[in-house]
């Protein structure tokens, strides 16, 4: 929404300024990921109808070329799809042989990283709603550009791109706040990827929508969240695990937390994400005791370290949903302290109900 503010003159001031001061393959903005943001929104401008700016389509072919040879395989989960993306988008942008060869590299990164990271159950793998915001996002606007060139490449994929979306869509539905934005799960933040409503609108026009659940339970069994609808409160709880294996970077020592809002507003909240590195605000911002958990002995339910690293991770277990009556009730439990010399294990019931809000935890073993 904000670009639409900026008027043509100050956009094209901000490109001529970014082409003076970033000479080719130097600093920064030649980094892979601000790459692929760059050539996608310039694209985006362009296909606006704007003209382009003195340097700028040269500029494009250069970047484009540069992220080809730097695709961030070492860091993979969302940063491949924000290449793959971009790749797609230069290579349906521009004709040739070069452009094809784009073209096919960003079409095979995204088949490939489509199938590995949207769980069976509409979730992303990283299990944070923002960066599933930010994927879903990227997913329709690759749907968009299917249906600006009809006789592209990628206007071939929109029946798969479609049901990819269309399953994201309704897994970000499930879980936001009656406020309309998203829990803190994992890495979230607010004001990074756009409003779910405005996702969930842009879903919907590019025919991307599926209904959406209407009952009082969902249960995303792969991806692992459930959230629960009663009366004058909404309940989200975290029964995943961290997220993948081989990239938990987005993790949190998050297991068995949960939000709770009454009356249409947030009254239990996890702490969300501020800022990333290694400072001590983002090791606190990744602990259990950030979060509606429960702490064992001072410990980490999982072993958050540095940034974005983790060792030893809890893992949901005993996952049990079930409704009895107008009740609703959740149940699981964690083996993240079973690392302790005694092991401990942390169980939880949510039970929400009319005018009740009940959460109850067992802990099994010396602590």
């Amino acid at each position: 929404g904000k670009i639409r503010n900026i008027n043509a003159v100050t956009v094209r001031a901000l490109i001529s300024r970014w082409l003076q001061d970033n000479p080719p393959y130097t600093g920064t903005g030649w980094e892979p990921y601000p790459l692929s943001l760059r050539i996608v929104n310039w694209i985006k401008w362009l296909l606006a109808g704007n003209a382009p700016v003195e340097g700028m389509t040269a500029s494009l072919t250069q970047q484009a070329h540069a992220l080809s040879r730097q695709v961030e395989f070492h860091l993979q989960g969302n940063h491949l799809l924000a290449n793959a993306k971009a790749l797609i988008f230069a290579g349906t942008f521009f004709e040739g042989k070069v452009a094809g060869r784009w073209l096919q590299q960003g079409l095979g990164l995204l088949e490939e990283q489509l199938a590995e990271q949207v769980l069976v159950d509409g979730g992303h793998f990283e299990r944070s709603p923002m960066y599933h915001s930010i994927v879903l996002t990227d997913v329709l606007d690759l749907i968009q550009l299917g249906q600006l060139y009809r006789t592209g490449e990628i206007a071939r994929r929109l029946g798969a791109l479609r049901g990819t979306a269309g399953a994201m869509a309704s897994w970000l539905d499930g879980l936001i706040h009656p406020d309309g934005q998203i829990p803190f799960f994992n890495d979230a933040a607010f004001g990074v990827a756009p409003a779910p409503g405005a996702v969930l609108e842009y879903a919907r026009n590019l025919g991307a929508a599926r209904r959406f659940a209407d009952s009082a339970i969902q249960h995303f069994d792969v991806s692992g969240y459930v959230s629960v609808h009663n009366h004058d409160q909404v309940a989200v709880m975290d029964v995943a695990p961290v997220g993948p294996d081989y990239i938990p970077g987005h993790a949190h020592a998050d297991t068995l937390s949960f939000e709770w809002s009454l009356f249409g507003q947030r009254v239990l909240v996890n702490s969300g994400t501020s800022e990333y590195g290694i400072s001590p605000e983002r090791q606190r911002q990744r602990g259990t005791a950030a979060h509606n958990t429960v702490v064992v002995n001072g410990l980490d339910s999982s072993e958050v370290w540095s940034g974005f690293r983790v060792a030893r991770r809890a893992t949901p277990f005993d996952v049990n949903i079930g409704q009895a009556g107008d009740c609703g009730v959740v149940r699981a439990s964690h083996d993240g302290y079973h690392r302790l010399w005694r092991k401990v294990t942390h169980t939880r019931e949510w039970r929400v109900m009319p005018g009740e809000f009940r959460v109850k935890d067992q802990l099994v073993g010396k602590f």
